[in-house]
């Protein structure tokens, strides 16, 4: 096996995986699922999930990863001595080339919109907007295209290694979509009228709050988070044994909160000052946002331009961090279980997952008879891991962490050999025996329609 490479800083540990966690689930998800769920209440029970599920599970696939220092099938075969829980490790690879296929073809629709809106495209009435989304995604080798480009430019980034391709590119790509996030954050509050968009999302509505939202809030902390991807274990695998779990994850989970909510406050401002209901939902970034910025910015054209090229630019960047710790999990499995260069790996999960993005592309657009269940490739992808191959990994990798690992292992790594965070370790080992396995399975019966 050759040497593995780890990250260089502290700085490089967290802005890696907190890019792997920021992405279109934050910027794009999380505002339309905080629109049609109540606004602030949901963002209450957002926060109090990522506490009590989000933070004890990424301090389990970290427990895992850098204990086994090794590639996530690896890692679970180590610590199950050759039991079935191995197969965790497995599923979380799979699935995590899945979601890489298909979201290759959302960064690229984030590619073309960028594009679209520095050429001044996607400027025009309601309807230009609708006809032009459903035109373009329609096309039979455009979008598909723009996807494979994307996961051609992850691969560049991580056929570099993790110092000098995911670190690097990471320290630059995080501030970057914290600046623009920023700019977009004070464009949108300064509207007239955005302070009702402010209220809807730090003023919060009790009467909102019912079982639905809170299983709601409860699997987007979860997928907020990458949890069950195997992307926390295989970034953990590259931890150095003085990093100290508990703090890593709460600076990530802080991150990752913090992006989601400047993205509320990104557009919500901006959706209730031109009167656009908040509860749109996934159409939001490409039919009503372009409108939004239109009307909201109609007396200062130029601004809204540069507004709506910043919005798409900050997209891409998140959808690049997310990808490309997505890439890495296939590439660090392949690089040690079959004992490859790193390049030769890569482009193992490249063709593959650029196969999938083509044919996902064109399940939505040129082509609706790929379909499988009735649903579109794309659609079905996406429900079998969201609904159940995510949920299914959290929750196994949460009980094998709290009743499977020997509690020496499991102390000793959460405590740096007992050196940090002794008084935390008990109220951990509750959480993640009882309390994430729980809230995973309401997510997952919620996601299945059970409740």
């Amino acid at each position: 096996m050759s040497e593995r490479d780890n990250f260089g800083s502290k700085l490089g540990i967290v802005l890696a995986t907190a890019g792997s966690a920021v992405g279109l689930g934050n910027v794009w998800r999380f505002p339309y699922m905080t629109g049609q769920n109540g606004g602030a209440a949901f963002l209450l029970l957002y926060i109090l999930c990522i506490l009590l599920l989000g933070i004890p599970g990424m301090i389990s696939e970290f427990i895992v990863g850098r204990h086994a220092q090794a590639n996530a099938a690896y890692a679970y075969d180590k610590l199950s001595r050759g039991r079935p829980w191995r197969l965790v490790g497995y599923l979380g690879i799979f699935s995590a080339s899945v979601i890489l296929g298909f979201y290759a073809v959302v960064a690229g629709w984030c590619c073309q919109y960028l594009y679209a809106a520095i050429s001044g495209e996607v400027s025009g009435d309601a309807d230009y907007v609708r006809n032009y989304f459903a035109t373009f995604s329609s096309n039979a080798w455009q979008p598909a295209l723009w996807g494979v480009a994307f996961i051609v430019l992850t691969h560049v980034i991580v056929v570099k290694g993790v110092r000098r391709g995911i670190e690097r590119a990471s320290k630059w790509l995080m501030p970057i979509l914290f600046v623009l996030l920023l700019i977009l954050v004070v464009a949108s509050c300064s509207l007239p009228g955005s302070i009702n968009g402010i209220r809807f999302l730090l003023m919060p509505d009790f009467s909102k709050l019912n079982s639905h939202v809170l299983l709601e809030a409860l699997g987007q902390a979860f997928f907020s988070l990458s949890l069950g991807t195997a992307c926390l274990c295989t970034y953990a695998s590259y931890f150095s044994r003085q990093t100290n779990l508990l703090q890593s994850a709460g600076q990530i989970a802080v991150l990752d909160t913090l992006v989601a909510l400047l993205s509320g406050l990104m557009i919500f401002p901006a959706a209730f000052s031109v009167g656009v209901s908040p509860d749109c939902g996934p159409s939001l970034i490409f039919i009503t946002l372009p409108n939004v910025f239109q009307q909201a910015f109609s007396m200062m054209p130029l601004v809204g331009y540069l507004v709506c090229i910043l919005f798409y630019a900050l997209l891409v960047f998140a959808a690049l961090t997310s990808t490309i710790s997505m890439h890495e999990i296939g590439t660090a499995f392949f690089t040690e279980k079959f004992n490859l260069k790193r390049r030769y790996s890569a482009w193992i999960v490249t063709t593959a997952t650029a196969i999938l993005c083509v044919f996902c592309s064109l399940s939505v657009g040129a082509y609706p008879d790929l379909q499988v269940l009735g649903m579109s490739l794309m659609d079905f992808c996406d429900q079998m891991t969201a609904n159940f191959m995510l949920p299914l990994g959290g929750m196994l990798a949460c009980l094998f962490v709290g009743w499977y690992v020997p509690k020496k292992t499991v102390h000793a790594e959460f405590t740096n050999e007992g050196s940090t965070n002794q008084r935390f370790y008990h109220v951990y080992l509750f959480v993640v025996r009882y309390v994430c396995p729980t809230g995973i399975l309401l997510v997952f019966l919620h996601q299945l329609g059970v409740l």
